[in-house]
């Protein structure tokens, strides 16, 4: 019997459980989405809690930072009330010494005249007040002498106050100096009117010690970078300014130690002009040649200046000027047999001390600031200069100006023979000498007179009287231990693209030289910063000059000069990552300059 197969029962049965397949499917969907919207919830959680995390984080950083900052300008604010206070009293106790040094001339004078009219009246009545005149001499004496010790230690600690406030700004100060605008930099950018105009100010000072640079990309906002100097300069301030801030270096010079002041920067940024002043000073009058002054000429009037507030002291300043060009080291003070300027050739040395040195240097004695500046102005005609697309002047070599200050050596023989005369001169004399309490004691020795009876020498006295002091004014101590150190001003060359500087041939052979240099040096200031065992100085003749300043004890101080524009952004950007490797050196201590004399 067939067997009838009723369709629709079986189509209605699938029906069925496909009704059934999808009313899971539609289950299962319903519970993935309540997964997934719990799972957005926790993410959106998560989320919520690293953003308040990283705000927490960041706003404790940047507390952080401004309590380092209050802290350190608390510091060297009190460091300076100090230095001033000091200063105030050293000043206080230099008027009262000057005082209670003509008091007592005026009272010895009078006691001299006493003391030769008891010479002259009988014996017997002088003898004792012959001895009261000399125990008030001796306790005059005394109380000068205490007066003296007083203001030789308020000096000394001068000195030291002085040295930890310098210290206190990093152990190679870096100044930043943001020039103003100039013609040649309002050139319109060669590409689409979208691109930012060349000479807009991206660059700019906005506080004493942070520099601020506004990165403009096409299609990309604005990102700020900032870069923290100890010293920032910007358009407004003056060459007196920044020299006020280089000032303080020249004290630690006159106390014995070595300085260095650089200039590094971009091709047409204002090295030259802020190491040498206004080219065109002659077009001025007196009161703005000066204030147009860069650092080289007020240094020199400020060394010589201070070297006249010691006229104790026998100094002597020397004046060396060299450049590096194309890797060579030339000593543009070299003279030929007529007397001619020529280009000599040096070699830089490295001496058993470890120090580097110039072999046949030429040093020229000066006895003022003009004197350095005529040397300086009649050599820098010799030094090498080449237009560019960037600067009608650029410079293409390293100008090194050093300044060596050295007290005079004591000469035995001269010394002995001027105490020989003194001895004679005294001898001879019958008129005895009017005294000053600043005058420098004689031998007991050497003092024969028939008045030895009425001026014995008393313990506190080295001498037997002051009428018998050989000399009347001061003289320096045979004891003094002489000293050298150098000052040494380089205006380095700039860095500068091939392609927008324009130049060719010779040029762009000094461009390799001046660029391979600068890497040189730049790779020098890494090594130091990470404190690598070996340091490359000798990769060019520049890093190996200056191999004493920029690792060695002496004070450095970086003057970064930057164009404030758009389209000198990159070397701009390059100048200022520069400087702040430069801060990350530490290097040791600077120790002074004696060279104690030893007379055989």
């Amino acid at each position: 019997m067939p067997l009838f197969i009723n369709r629709d029962q079986i189509f209605g049965h699938q029906v069925h459980l496909l009704e059934h397949k999808l009313r899971r499917k539609e289950e299962r969907i319903l519970e993935l989405e309540t997964e997934n919207a719990i799972l957005h919830l926790r993410l959106a959680e998560c989320l919520g809690k690293l953003r308040r995390g990283h705000e927490e984080e960041t706003l404790n950083y940047h507390q952080h930072q401004r309590n380092a900052q209050k802290i350190t300008r608390s510091s060297l604010c009190k460091l300076l009330a100090e230095v001033q206070a000091v200063k105030q009293d050293l000043s206080e106790l230099f008027a009262v010494y000057f005082t209670f040094s003509s008091e007592l001339e005026e009272q010895s004078k009078q006691l001299l005249e006493k003391v030769e009219q008891a010479s002259c009246s009988p014996a017997g009545h002088s003898g004792d007040e012959v001895h009261n005149l000399q125990a008030g001499v001796a306790a005059l004496e005394r109380s000068l002498e205490e007066e003296r010790e007083r203001c030789r230690a308020e000096r000394q600690r001068r000195k030291e106050l002085h040295n930890a406030l310098v210290e206190l700004r990093g152990n190679i100060r870096v100044h930043c100096r943001v020039r103003p605008l100039l013609p040649f930099d309002h050139v319109r950018s060669s590409t689409s009117g979208s691109r930012p105009m060349s000479s807009e100010e991206v660059v700019s000072a906005i506080s004493d010690d942070t520099v601020l640079v506004n990165c403009i990309k096409t299609g990309m906002p604005v990102q700020n970078k900032m870069f923290e100097f100890e010293r920032a300069h910007g358009p407004e301030d003056s060459q007196e300014a920044v020299f006020q801030e280089v000032k303080p270096l020249l004290t630690s010079l006159m106390d014995g130690y070595n300085v260095c002041i650089m200039a590094y920067g971009q091709t047409g940024s204002g090295k030259t002009h802020t190491m040498m002043g206004s080219q065109l000073l002659e077009e001025h009058s007196g009161t703005q040649q000066e204030a147009q002054q860069g650092i080289i000429p007020k240094a020199a009037a400020e060394l010589f200046r201070l070297i006249s507030e010691k006229p104790a002291e026998s100094l002597t300043v020397e004046v060396s000027v060299m450049e590096v060009h194309n890797n060579e080291v030339l000593d543009l003070l070299a003279r030929d047999a007529q007397g001619n300027g020529a280009d000599q050739r040096r070699d830089v040395i490295t001496t058993s001390c470890g120090t580097s040195q110039v072999t046949s240097l030429t040093h020229e004695p000066v006895h003022n600031a003009s004197e350095v500046m005529q040397i300086i102005s009649s050599v820098l005609k010799l030094r090498a200069h080449c237009p560019t697309l960037v600067h009608t002047d650029s410079s293409r070599s390293h100008l090194i100006v050093t300044l060596t200050i050295s007290s005079k050596s004591p000469n035995a023989l001269a010394l002995a023979r001027k105490l020989q005369s003194a001895k004679k001169d005294m001898q001879r004399s019958t008129k005895k000498v009017w005294w000053s309490p600043r005058c420098s004691r004689a031998n007991p020795a050497a003092h024969h007179s028939s008045d030895d009876h009425l001026f014995a020498s008393t313990p506190s006295s080295p001498c037997r009287s002051p009428s018998h002091s050989p000399c009347p004014s001061p003289r320096p101590s045979i004891s003094q231990a002489p000293f050298r150190t150098k000052l040494q001003l380089v205006d380095l060359a700039g860095s500068e693209c091939v392609g927008m500087s324009g130049v060719s041939g010779a040029a762009l052979w000094e461009v390799s030289c001046i660029n391979r240099s600068l890497s040189a040096l730049s790779d020098v200031l890494g090594a130091l910063a990470e404190q690598r065992p070996h340091v490359p100085y000798r990769n060019s003749k520049l890093t190996h000059l200056l191999q004493d300043a920029i690792g060695g004890d002496a004070k450095l101080l970086v003057m970064l000069c930057v164009s404030p524009t758009q389209r000198f952004i990159t070397e701009s950007l390059q100048s200022l990552g520069f400087g702040m490797r430069a801060r990350q050196v530490q290097k040791e201590l600077p120790r002074r300059k004696n060279n104690i004399l030893k007379v055989k």
